[in-house]
């Protein structure tokens, strides 16, 4: 039986020194490329370059190495007569095993690198190798994972291992190609005026969920290419698995959690119900600001799920003893919290946000065969520069909460109005389908706490009936974007009630 052969050449080097003596071990002939030739030569492992099965040396500094028959009949010939015979008439043997993983592309612009390290970290003869050995997958087993390596050391691999092995290969050279891709277009670092005429979405599958939105729908999550994100790369520290509607409860929790975070000085708390807030506030400690949020709203905080700005330590988990939350996320939980949280409340899935690295600024919504793509609304409020259009001045209380209410109206369903009074949301307004029924939804959630609150709204006013409202209920400032028709006679009615109007010229409609 002809001896076995497998071309290593990789650019992730893990466990390949281990894998290639256990090869080697069982009889398997190596052949190797550049840098992982000289990595296994230095340990001592007979390997044979390349070179000498082509009978060229290495050109171009690299750029050409494996491009070549002797690579590439071996990999792609079938094991049937026709094709045997041809390699033995060139005197090419077969390639039963293709492990290739490839250039660090990704990492390379990750890190920074000037355009010419980049493109020279585009790998032409790796993808050609890896889509080869995949292609012909009944012969040739292809590796692109480390963790897939102990496979090839089995005595029998089934057609469906290495069908399983060839589709993650694609995947693997997709995802790359889509990288690239990324970066010529100027995407994700820099969002040209015009977005790209072609946009790759890399999605790989990262959790199984029961269900989706409801029972009768299948749901999973999945990753966009190599970015990590704060929920799906959660740590998940106590509670039961993650529903499909508690990702994107979280996801909207923990971004508003993170937005106000950027510009309030203490601990914040969001609560989260169907995706809209319901109770927002800022306080000194994240217990306080918890059971602020928390009785901002005690109906709809019911079943909600909350995300926090600073760890969560005993004290604060006890606090929400009372009140039964899908979710809670949080920077860190202290290991007497989780305990506790195991114990007392061993439903809640309690959640240490991951890292947010790689992740692209495009806001991509699903369409009926298709997808609507636009870059994410990220503008903070020190990029805006308000304008009081009435002749009273909001007091520096009211600009506090004025600048905190812009912030949480952002974060709700359009159309949305929100009130606040000292840091907290005392009404909310969100997903109406009139502006004036949002504004009269937060008047009714606010009651008397109305009395002296200030109100934001994500669009701007086409009447003046919502200030006459806001005015009737107490409310003292409001803020909102400016730009219709009948903007006079809004400020106009602001300054007949007295109470002070801002103009961000920043709309912030979010369907």
């Amino acid at each position: 039986m002809p001896t076995k052969r497998a071309l290593l050449s990789v650019s992730d080097k893990t466990g390949i020194t281990e894998f290639a003596h256990q090869l080697s071990d069982a009889g398997w002939e190596l052949i190797s490329t550049g840098g992982t030739l000289k990595v296994l030569q230095a340990a001592g492992l007979t390997v044979r370059a390349v070179s000498d099965l082509t009978g060229f040396p290495e050109m171009l500094d690299g750029r050409v190495k494996t491009l070549h028959p002797a690579v590439h009949g071996g990999i792609l010939a079938r094991r049937e007569a026709g094709h045997l015979q041809q390699l033995e008439l060139h005197g090419i043997g077969t390639i039963d095993l293709v492990c290739v993983n490839l250039y660090p592309f990704r990492e390379t612009v990750a890190r920074g690198a000037p355009d010419p390290e980049v493109i020279e970290n585009i790998d032409i003869g790796g993808p050609a190798m890896i889509r080869s050995a995949a292609k012909n997958h009944d012969a040739v087993l292809v590796l692109v994972d480390p963790a897939d390596y102990s496979l090839a050391l089995q005595d029998e691999v089934s057609p469906a291992e290495r069908r399983r092995l060839a589709a993650k290969a694609y995947r693997h050279t997709s995802e790359y190609d889509a990288a690239i891709t990324a970066y010529l277009s100027g995407e994700p670092d820099e969002l040209p005026t015009q977005l790209p005429a072609h946009l790759g979405l890399n999605l790989t599958r990262t959790a199984q969920v029961r269900y989706g939105e409801n029972p009768h729908q299948p749901g999973a999550i999945y990753r966009w290419g190599g970015a990590r994100g704060p929920v799906i790369d959660a740590q998940v520290v106590a509670g039961k698995p993650m529903s499909f509607n508690n990702y994107a409860d979280a996801d909207a929790a923990w971004a508003l959690c993170q937005s106000l975070a950027a510009q309030e000085e203490g601990a914040v708390c969001v609560a989260v119900k169907h995706a809209n807030p319901c109770g927002v506030a800022v306080a000194a400690d994240v217990k306080t600001a918890w059971e602020r949020a928390r009785d901002a709203d005690t109906l709809s905080v019911f079943g909600g799920v909350v995300a926090v700005s600073r760890p969560v330590d005993l004290a604060a988990a006890q606090s929400m003893r009372g009140t039964f939350l899908e979710v809670l996320i949080a920077p860190d939980v202290t290991p007497d919290a989780v305990e506790w949280f195991a114990q007392k409340k061993p439903d809640l899935r309690v959640l240490i946000a991951g890292e947010t690295e790689g992740v692209s600024v495009l806001d991509v919504r699903p369409l009926t065969g298709g997808f609507a793509v636009q870059e994410s609304d990220a503008r903070p409020w020190d990029d805006l520069c308000p304008e009081v259009v009435t002749e009273r001045q909001p007091t520096e209380q009211e600009w506090a909460d004025l600048r905190f209410a812009w912030a949480v109206v952002k974060g709700a369903r359009s159309n949305a109005i929100a009130l606040c009074k000292g840091g907290v949301t005392v009404g909310l307004g969100a997903g109406a389908v009139s502006r004036i029924w949002a504004a009269e939804r937060a008047v009714t959630n606010a009651g008397e706490a109305a009395q002296g609150a200030v109100m934001a709204s994500e669009a701007f006013f086409p009447f003046d009936d919502v200030v006459r409202l806001a005015a009737s209920a107490g409310v003292t400032a409001v803020l909102q974007p400016g730009g219709a028709k009948r903007d006079p006679e809004v400020i106009a009615a602001c300054s007949e009630l007295g109470i002070s109007m801002v103009f961000t010229g920043s709309r912030h409609f979010r369907h």
